[in-house]
């Protein structure tokens, strides 16, 4: 298998998002249809034209799993975008749904984890 380094918007360096990917991960772009999907833009876009705030964050659905330990611990995010995705704990470690993702396994911790 091969990786590839792809050379990313500030926005997503910003949020730690890092450039190199496994060949399996990558597609081929397809445009949002607006017809189909009339709301996706405004959805991933708080501040449409404008960096995110500091405090915008993607909307979040809820944690699903998580594997790993420490700081190598990682989560598997379902997106409101129905998309979803495994984040490395340096990137989910402020979201409100992280919280309630902890109650529901009856942990007050990451530690416990």
């Amino acid at each position: 298998g091969s990786s590839f380094k792809l050379d990313l918007p500030s926005d997503m360096k910003s949020r730690g998002l890092h450039p190199v990917f496994h060949s399996s991960l990558l597609r081929i772009h397809v445009p949002n249809d607006d017809r189909r999907f009339p709301n996706r833009v405004q959805l991933l876009s708080p501040s449409l034209g404008a960096e995110p705030a500091e405090s915008s964050e993607w909307p979040v659905e809820k944690f699903i799993s998580h594997s790993g330990a420490g700081d190598a611990l990682i989560f598997k995010v379902l997106w409101k975008t129905g998309d979803h995705s495994w984040e490395p704990i340096a990137n989910v470690k402020h979201l409100d749904a992280l919280s309630s993702y902890l109650e529901a396994l009856g942990v007050s911790s990451i530690t416990e984890l």
